[in-house]
C-alpha cells in the first residue's frame, strides 16, 4: 500500500446530517484518514434538501464535491473524476443513482487501485439481497475488492461471503473525542430519559415499547424525544419533542439528561454486533446509557458497569427507577473511559490501514473462488 492514499469516496453527505445517519461515521473515519496523511475527496449529491440543512462548512481535511444528480450522464461524469484514485469507495445509501454508482465505480478497477463497497447499513442491504434474487447488486458483490461495513459480526460476514464477497470486514462505528465530549447541562434538554433517533419503520415499534410506553407508565418522570418525523405522532404528556437535533447540539443532548436511551433498528438488533454511532456519541459525552439488548454489546461496553441493557420496556423502567445521580455519573464515566481507550476513529483507521496493507493477497483471489 502507498504510504499516502488518494481516496475517492461516494456517499450520502459529509456536510449535512439531515436525514443522514451516516454523517458522524463518515466524518470520524475520513478525518482520521486525513490526519494519517491520506487525501480524501468526498462526492455527495445535491439531494434531499441536505445542502440547505448543512451543519458544518466544507472541512479542511477533505475536498467536498457536491454534484447535481439530475441525470445519469451527470453522475457518470462525476465518477470519471475518481479514475486516478488509489482507493475508490462506493458507500451504501447515497440515495440517488445508487445502482448506477455501484456498477460505475467497478468500471474504474485496475491492478493499481482498490475498489470498495462500504456498507453503512448492512442489515438493510443483506435483507434486500436475500429477498430479491434479481437484485442487480447481487452480481456486483464478487467484483468488489473488499466489502466494509460499519457493524456486524459473523452473521454479516457470512451473509456477504454467501453472495460471493472476496472479503468482508467490519470497521465499527466509533468516537471522535474532539467532537463528542461532556459539556455543561442545558435546561432545554433536562429530563430523566432522552432518546434521539429519526422515525423509521424498522425502529418505530421498538421506540413504542422501549420509550413511549415507558413514559406512559411513569407519568412522574420527564422524557425527551429528538429526531425528525415524530411531529404528528401522539405522545404522552410527559414526553417533550425536540424535533431535529443538529449535531452541534448532540453533546448537550447527551450530557444533560439523567440517562440516554439507545434503540437499535429491528434489523440491526437481529444481526447483532451493530453498535450505532449514537452509542459512541453518548458515551463520549459521559452519558449514563441504557440500550436495548443485542448480541455483541460486551465487545464495546461492559453491561452493568459501563452500560445498562434492557430486553423490554419493563427493564427500561426498572433501570430508570433505580438510578441515582451518583450511579449515573459512575456508569457514564466508566463508559467514556472505555470508549476513549479502545474505540475511537483513530483506532479504526489503523485497522483499515493494516487491512489495506495486505491487499495484494486478497486482490489476487480468482473470481471463480468468490461465487
Amino acid at each position: 500500500m502507498k504510504s499516502h492514499l488518494n481516496i475517492a469516496f461516494f456517499g450520502s453527505s459529509l456536510v449535512s446530517a439531515y436525514w443522514n445517519g451516516a454523517a458522524t461515521y463518515y466524518r470520524g473515519i475520513l478525518r482520521a484518514l486525513a490526519e494519517r496523511g491520506h487525501h480524501v475527496t468526498f462526492y455527495e449529491p445535491d439531494a434531499y434538501d441536505r445542502q440547505a440543512h448543512r451543519d458544518m462548512p466544507d472541512p479542511d481535511w477533505a475536498n467536498v464535491v457536491v454534484y447535481a444528480a439530475n441525470s445519469s450522464d451527470a453522475v457518470l461524469s462525476i465518477v470519471q473524476q475518481a479514475r486516478d484514485a488509489d482507493l475508490i469507495v462506493k458507500a451504501s445509501g447515497v440515495g440517488v443513482y445508487d445502482e448506477l454508482l455501484e456498477a460505475a465505480v467497478l468500471e474504474l478497477k485496475s491492478p493499481r487501485n482498490t475498489v470498495v463497497f462500504w456498507d453503512v447499513d448492512a442489515p438493510a442491504t443483506l435483507d434486500r439481497l436475500g429477498a430479491d434474487a434479481d437484485d442487480p447488486f447481487r452480481v456486483l458483490v464478487p467484483h468488489y475488492d473488499l466489502i466494509l461495513t460499519n457493524g456486524g459480526g459473523e452473521p454479516v460476514i457470512d451473509a456477504y461471503e454467501s453472495f460471493g464477497a472476496a472479503r468482508c470486514v467490519p470497521i465499527y462505528n466509533a468516537l471522535d473525542p474532539r467532537v463528542h465530549f461532556p459539556v455543561s447541562a442545558e435546561s432545554r434538554f433536562q429530563c430523566d430519559l432522552a432518546f434521539l433517533g429519526n422515525r423509521v419503520p424498522d425502529r418505530e415499534r421498538r421506540v413504542d415499547e422501549l420509550f413511549i410506553d415507558v413514559a406512559a407508565a411513569l407519568p412522574s418522570c420527564k422524557f425527551l424525544l429528538g429526531g425528525s418525523g415524530w411531529g404528528d405522532r401522539p405522545l404522552p404528556a410527559n414526553i417533550a419533542y425536540a424535533g431535529h437535533v443538529f449535531t452541534r447540539d448532540h453533546n448537550a443532548f447527551n450530557s444533560t439528561p439523567s440517562a440516554v436511551l439507545n434503540i437499535n433498528r429491528e434489523s440491526m438488533a437481529r444481526y447483532g454486533f451493530y453498535p450505532p454511532a449514537r452509542i459512541f456519541e453518548a458515551a463520549g459525552a459521559g452519558a449514563c446509557l441504557i440500550t436495548d439488548a443485542w448480541e455483541g454489546i460486551e465487545m464495546f461496553l461492559d453491561p452493568g458497569d459501563e452500560v445498562l441493557v434492557a430486553n423490554d420496556g419493563d427493564e427500561v423502567a426498572s433501570h430508570l427507577e433505580s438510578l441515582t445521580p451518583e450511579l449515573c455519573r459512575e456508569i457514564g464515566d466508566a463508559a467514556m473511559k472505555r470508549i476513549q481507550s479502545e474505540h475511537t476513529y483513530a483506532h479504526r483507521v489503523i485497522q483499515l490501514e493494516e487491512l489495506l496493507e495486505g491487499r495484494d493477497a486478497w486482490k489476487s483471489q480468482p473470481m471463480e473462488a468468490r461465487v
